[in-house]
């Protein structure tokens, strides 16, 4: 009874080692959408306001 809940027990530590990392994983690459998800919008919005300075900057010139 003894030696069958050690074997019991050495399977189950890969096993659930194995499970943190598939769930560490799983959290690791909803992160990094949801962070590239912002940042492609931070950087659109960037990019709108440069589009805008570069706009005004060349209305500048013309009227020179």
């Amino acid at each position: 009874m003894f030696i069958d809940s050690w074997s019991a027990f050495w399977f189950l530590i890969p096993t659930v080692l194995y499970l943190i990392v598939i769930v560490f994983a799983v959290y690791f690459v909803l992160k990094i959408m949801k962070f590239m998800n912002e940042k492609i919008k931070l950087d659109r919005e960037k990019n709108e306001k440069l589009t805008e300075i570069i706009q005004a900057l060349n209305q500048d010139k013309e009227m020179k």
